[in-house]
């Protein structure tokens, strides 16, 4: 399979470049259900062997994002000068991080949450799925005409 290809004037980005994709940012939207109704929060992360790991504190993401339900998790970044960019999206299951070992291990990662207050639950989302896109840039033409 080869590793991008177009459809529809984006280019779908393959798992591998995904990954490498999601690598380059920290901040992403964790999307949950919440009484039946979609939520969408925004997350500090970090790629850990294939998972995403983030952290949170009590409260309803940390009681959303862990009650088995599917979680989607998404990251982009657009160039607004160009229009270009590209946007990954994981799915997959959220799971509490409650083993000693894994927390020594993880909690000497650099990942520093974006939002003020103690942050001091672990979760980690083992992907069942990832997709990726990216956005061609216009060309100089596209760029200077508006609709």
């Amino acid at each position: 399979m080869p590793v991008s290809w177009r459809s529809g004037g984006l280019e779908v980005v393959g798992d591998r470049e995904c990954w490498s994709l999601l690598e380059t940012r920290s901040l992403g939207r964790l999307a949950v259900a919440v009484r039946n109704h979609p939520d969408i929060f925004p997350v500090s992360y970090l790629v850990d062997d294939g998972t995403i790991i983030f952290r949170t504190e009590p409260g309803m993401k940390l009681a959303a994002a862990i009650t088995g339900e599917s979680v989607a998790f998404e990251v982009d970044e657009s160039h607004p000068l160009t229009g270009g960019g590209w946007s990954v999206v994981v799915t997959g299951e959220a799971r509490e991080i409650t083993k000693l070992d894994d927390l020594l291990r993880i909690e000497v990662l650099p990942l520093t949450p974006a939002a003020p207050g103690p942050k001091n639950r672990w979760v980690r989302i083992h992907p069942l799925s990832i997709s990726g896109r990216r956005i061609p840039a216009r060309s100089p033409e596209q760029s200077t005409h508006s609709d």
